[in-house]
């Protein structure tokens, strides 16, 4: 079997993390890893269950991407064989389509040498995607803090947020389609002027480390929360828990369906075994903020 020309590895994320709606991103350490191969024609070998109803060919989303990219760069990248591991749950709020996003845009900078900036990909995979918190995280690392609006896109990155993280994954998943149909068309002044404040606090405390009021930030959420939280059995009991055992904060990770629950750095192991013992509905991933975005092994 001949080698791989290279292998890409890139995280997981979680967004909004509460009221950075659609602004606010985290890489996490879950992985997705793409080895690719020189080929005839484009396909998609995925190891592992869950990802076996993805598309394989040249309709895969990786692919689409690569082709895509390719596009607006007038060039055309020529067929490989990609063959793709992942720990990231399918379709459960931690970033699966940024992720594979992520990948054809580094895949293509690679097989094309278009040498793209860090703001250059970015900015790519957040018109692809629709939306700038997920895929930025994932190809940066760590926190980003975007502003992506009509073309415009300005980054804030934060690389190494001193934080553990604990994820919470139901067993049915949600398609971000579906999720974002139960948000509402419009907000009162009064609440979006909430939630903005909510926003800016939390991003800033983040900034400078104060992860205690940024957990608390993180539950005032007014975009989406109030408008998704049906979906999540005992999710006000698992948060009453999550304070009862130091947590900082819990929110909905991304469009859904898991919950992000902010800790102190280290102990992301201990609270997960217990919010998975009181909780067995969920199942619990215990992990880090991964300060690397999608890279070349």
């Amino acid at each position: 079997m001949e080698e791989p020309l290279f292998t890409i590895v890139v995280p997981a994320t979680t967004a909004n993390l509460g009221p950075g709606y659609d602004s606010v991103g985290m890489a996490l350490s879950l992985y997705m890893t793409v080895s690719v191969t020189p080929a005839d024609t484009w396909s998609v070998q995925y190891e592992g269950d869950e990802y076996a109803k993805l598309t394989t060919g040249s309709d895969n989303l990786i692919v689409r991407t690569v082709q895509e990219v390719a596009e607006r760069f007038g060039k055309e990248a020529a067929p490989h064989s990609l063959k793709v591991s992942s720990d990231i749950p399918l379709g459960k709020g931690l970033g699966s389509s940024a992720t594979a996003i992520a990948a054809g845009i580094v895949i293509a900078d690679t097989l094309l040498g278009l040498d793209l900036q860090p703001v250059e990909k970015a900015r790519i995979g957040s018109e692809l995607e629709g939306h700038s918190d997920n895929v930025t995280a994932a190809l940066l690392g760590g926190i980003t803090v975007t502003y992506f609006t009509q073309g415009e896109l300005e980054i804030i990155h934060l690389p190494s947020p001193a934080i553990g993280a604990v994820v919470l994954v139901p067993p049915k998943a949600l398609g971000t389609e579906e999720s974002r149909g139960l948000l509402p068309k419009e907000l009162p002044h009064s609440e979006a002027v909430a939630g903005s404040a909510a926003s800016s606090m939390m991003t800033t405390a983040m900034a400078i480390g104060d992860w205690e009021l940024a957990g608390r930030m993180m539950e005032k959420d007014v975009f989406h929360e109030p408008y998704r939280k049906k979906l999540f059995p005992e999710i006000e009991g698992i948060r009453a828990y999550c304070h009862e055992i130091g947590a900082y904060g819990m929110t909905i990770s991304g469009a859904g369906p898991s919950l992000f629950v902010a800790v102190k750095e280290g102990t992301e192991e201990e609270v997960a075994e217990k919010l998975k013992r009181k909780f067995p509905y969920y199942d619990g991933f215990a992990l880090q903020p991964a300060e690397s975005g999608a890279k070349i092994q």
